[in-house]
């Protein structure tokens, strides 16, 4: 069973000096070493998982904390396992990232705290609707939310109507960019589908909705390349399943490092199309597994017969699971250097 070591911060070495002359050229090497492994980890890239339940990989896990070596933070998919705009974990937030709009995705209720319910069974018992868990925290943070296709309008009349700032919802189409200081963002396709569910919308219109069985539209949904200022190119997958642009516009055109990508099956691609993606179309140094709808983990180690189990088995590079709380650091060539098992 592959081993799952947890790491709660970045690598610190200390020297002690000695007092003998001819211990001098040693100490100054291994100082000079010190000081350049310590300023390398000061231009990591650091991931970290915001699941439901500390140091495990849980059923509902998609959200992620991403913070450039500038400061520059970014929070993925904040989804349920986020317990409100109040959660400790977050801390400054820069911009919000939402693939699509469905509630395990956007957040149409939460976790009343972390690690409430099981890991297989979450305690969602917060409703978060009409507003949603996404525009929640981003009105307690002050941070742009950043989507595609017909999405931003949603969330700037959802921001107007919380007293917020609509201008805070900005759209970056397929093709395009834009930045967030030193990190660049640009969405891609995603093969899925995208429907506003009628709580989400509210009153009178939401209510037919529900009753009629049919959502609202809200285009495309999206995956997400994230360029960082060290080099680093992550892709974002998103829920979605086999696609021909994950060929000729993540890996041939913007050259990924590290991909997060979905593995639950039914809903996204499965552990055997997922590793297909990775392995043949996409090639990156790393992967970071998510959204595999089961309880991969337990006290930390990944359990056999899962859908995480089969994945990492199947791919040709490794494959990190993403344990809530557990920073991983990433150089600009996609390689881990903490945090990573």
């Amino acid at each position: 069973m592959r081993s799952i070591r947890v790491v709660t911060g970045f690598l610190a070495l200390t020297f002690v000096p000695s007092v003998l002359a001819s211990d001098a050229t040693s100490a100054n090497r291994a100082n000079a070493s010190g000081t350049s492994q310590n300023a390398e980890f000061t231009t990591v890239v650091k991931i970290t998982p915001l699941g439901s339940h500390d140091g495990e990989f849980c059923r509902f896990d998609r959200a992620l904390l991403l913070e450039d070596p500038d400061g520059t933070r970014l929070l993925y998919d904040p989804g349920r396992t986020i317990a409100g705009p109040d959660d400790p974990r977050l801390g400054k937030i820069d911009a919000i990232l939402v693939s699509h709009m469905h509630g395990d995705h956007v957040g149409d209720r939460h976790l009343p705290a972390v690690n409430a319910g099981e890991c297989a069974r979450p305690d969602f018992s917060v409703s978060a609707v009409p507003h949603t868990n996404s525009v929640s925290i981003a009105l307690k943070k002050g941070a742009k939310i950043i989507t595609g296709s017909e999405m931003p309008k949603f969330f700037a009349a959802k921001l107007k109507a919380k007293g917020g700032d609509p201008g805070l919802s900005q759209l970056v189409r397929f093709g395009a960019s834009t930045k967030i200081n030193g990190v660049s963002l640009t969405t891609v396709p995603a093969a899925h589908s995208n429907g506003i569910a009628g709580s989400m919308i509210g009153g009178e219109l939401g209510a037919l909705l529900d009753q009629s069985g049919l959502t609202a539209y809200a285009g495309p949904p999206t995956g997400y390349v994230v360029q960082f200022s060290n080099g680093l190119k992550l892709y974002l997958s998103g829920d979605t399943g086999i696609t021909a642009e994950q060929k000729t516009v993540v890996n041939e055109f913007y050259g990924v490092h590290l991909v997060v990508m979905n593995i639950g099956d039914t809903f996204t691609t499965g552990p055997r199309e997922a590793a297909y993606v990775v392995n043949e179309l996409i090639r990156p140094a790393a992967v970071i597994a998510s959204h595999a709808n089961e309880q991969a983990t337990e006290n930390g180690e990944m359990l056999p017969g899962t859908r995480t189990a089969e994945f990492v088995q199947a791919s040709s590079m490794p494959v990190h699971i993403p344990l809530s709380g557990n920073t991983m650091g990433f150089d600009g060539n996609g390689d881990c250097h903490a945090g990573c098992d």
